[in-house]
């Protein structure tokens, strides 16, 4: 009689092997400081960028304020025009017809020196009971 021999296949690729305590922590411990250093970089890099970031927004505003100042000056400059007296009695005697005053026409009005434009009075309050 002849004997058969099969051989059967046995999958051990879903088997696990129990890893030693000591790498398990190891792993996690090289983790940890992996996380660390990388929440570290990242920190640092985000302070770095903000500071840019800042530096930017003074020189910008650096800028407006000089021309803010530039147009203040232009502003005051236009005022001070515009309030000069030769420029007023022209617009005055030309465009508005105005002339001066002829002796005689304005009369002075006398008005007493210590003139008082409202009396302070003591009000009473009523006192509700």
């Amino acid at each position: 009689m002849t004997e058969y021999f099969t051989v059967k296949r046995i999958d051990n690729s879903r088997l696990l092997r129990p890893a030693p305590v000591a790498q398990v922590k190891d792993f996690w411990r090289r983790v940890a400081t992996g996380t660390g250093l990388t929440a570290c970089l990242l920190f640092y890099a985000w302070q770095h960028f903000e500071c840019i970031q800042i530096r930017y927004q003074i020189e910008q505003l650096s800028s407006e304020r000089a021309q803010a100042a530039e147009l203040n000056q232009q502003l005051h400059l236009e005022v001070a025009t515009l309030r000069s007296p030769g420029r007023v009695d022209g617009i005055a005697r030309n465009q508005l017809g105005l002339t001066v005053p002829v002796p005689g026409q304005v009369a002075p009005v006398d008005a007493p020196s210590d003139g008082v434009l409202a009396d302070a009075r003591p009000v009473a309050l009523s006192s509700r009971p």
